[in-house]
């Protein structure tokens, strides 16, 4: 049976990563003195996104070749390497976008927040599982009056590993105490599905506008299922918890929605 559903955060119930990749591409142009903000940061951090914050700092780092830029300022950040200083940057100005409650909420996925129904009625445990820090977490949470609607939130600060390593999902299966193989993982991210997949439970894909390209060009479309109606998400996952629990074993290899 389906017992539990861990949602990811960022992208899949609000979309914080649309604003994480436009903060990239003002603290690069920050750093370079740009008229406008790089757009080339912004898909630098599409290849990344479901990442930690360093991890998905260095990407960008490196893709657009910071690193002697970034450098000369550690010091000054008073940080040990040069992507952490683009980390500070980024996050700097990320905190101000957020620091409203109504840019959240304008930028919620209602259709995914839905699925909290669904959960509540197919009595499943909730979680939230993201790559976000505690604090980072719980401001959006709140903003979209959520923070009630999960039983357990595991962030960045619980873990060593970040994702595609399924460390955070099977952190937050044995804090339920709900065995991986009868939890559903909702995720928008190539390493957020892929984490959800190594630690051995049934995923959802939902793709949006910022994640969809990488999920199709990745190579773990045959075992999830990957939504693209995101109207249809609520009975889409009913379902996919249903076919589930009558067969005792996950689909694989289902695509719902496609356009």
């Amino acid at each position: 049976m389906i017992r539990a559903m861990i949602f990811d955060l960022d992208g899949t119930l609000v979309q914080t990563e649309k604003l994480k990749a436009r903060s990239y591409a003002i603290a690069v142009q920050q750093l370079r003195g740009l008229v406008e903000p790089a757009s080339e940061a912004i898909e630098a951090y599409r290849e990344i996104v479901g990442a930690g914050r360093d991890e998905a700092s260095k990407h960008v780092m490196e893709k657009l070749g910071l690193e002697s830029e970034l450098r000369p300022l550690i010091e000054q950040y008073h940080v040990a390497e040069p992507e952490q200083v683009l980390t500070v940057m980024r996050k700097d100005i990320y905190s101000q976008m957020v620091s409203d409650p109504e840019v959240l909420r304008g930028n919620r996925w209602p259709y995914t927040v839905d699925l909290l129904r669904v959960a509540k009625h197919t009595s499943c445990s909730t979680a939230l599982a993201t790559m976000s820090k505690r604090e980072d977490a719980l401001r959006v949470v709140r903003a979209l009056d959520l923070e009630r609607s999960f039983n357990l939130i595991i962030s960045a600060d619980d873990i060593k590993k970040g994702k595609p390593d399924p460390e955070i999902y099977l952190t937050a299966a044995e804090k339920m105490v709900v065995p991986a193989s009868e939890c559903l993982v909702l995720e928008d991210s190539v390493n957020g599905v892929r984490a959800g997949l190594a630690a051995g439970m049934n995923v959802v894909a939902i793709a949006t506008p910022f994640t969809n390209a990488g999920l199709h060009t990745s190579q773990i479309i045959d075992d999830v299922w990957i939504v693209h109606e995101p109207e249809r998400l609520a009975e889409i996952v009913r379902h996919r918890i249903e076919d589930h629990n009558r067969i005792a074993h996950p689909g694989g290899g289902k695509t719902e929605g496609r356009r």
